[in-house]
């Protein structure tokens, strides 16, 4: 199983079951040394499953009071693929430790 740490959409029930084919369940955790901020997103495919053309971005800051609150899931290596092709070329997947100590994959902005 992978660790997929979601601070955005797919967070979202529809996002999840045209994503992953079922709903995940996950526990709350944080992203610690990164700041939030939004991106338009104008990929068709994508504004047809979230339904918003903003969607959250995270970058490093570098700075340990700076924290994005989100969910880590447990998901497996298909559906991380299927979280790899959801995500549009903004993104990139990187692995980071989160504020529980779990190390789990997420996407930041390139």
């Amino acid at each position: 199983m992978e660790r997929l740490f979601s601070y955005g959409t797919l967070d979202q029930a529809k996002v999840q079951a045209q994503t992953f084919g079922r709903l995940l369940s996950g526990a709350p955790d944080a992203l610690v040394g990164f700041k939030q901020t939004f991106l338009e997103i104008t990929d068709g495919d994508v504004l047809a499953k979230s339904g918003e053309r903003f969607h959250p971005i995270v970058t490093r800051s570098g700075d340990g009071v700076d924290r994005v609150a989100g969910t880590v899931f447990e998901i497996t290596a298909a559906e991380l693929a299927a979280a790899d092709a959801y995500e549009v070329s903004d993104y990139v997947r990187v692995s980071a430790k989160l504020a529980s100590g779990t190390t789990a994959w997420m996407y930041v902005q390139c």
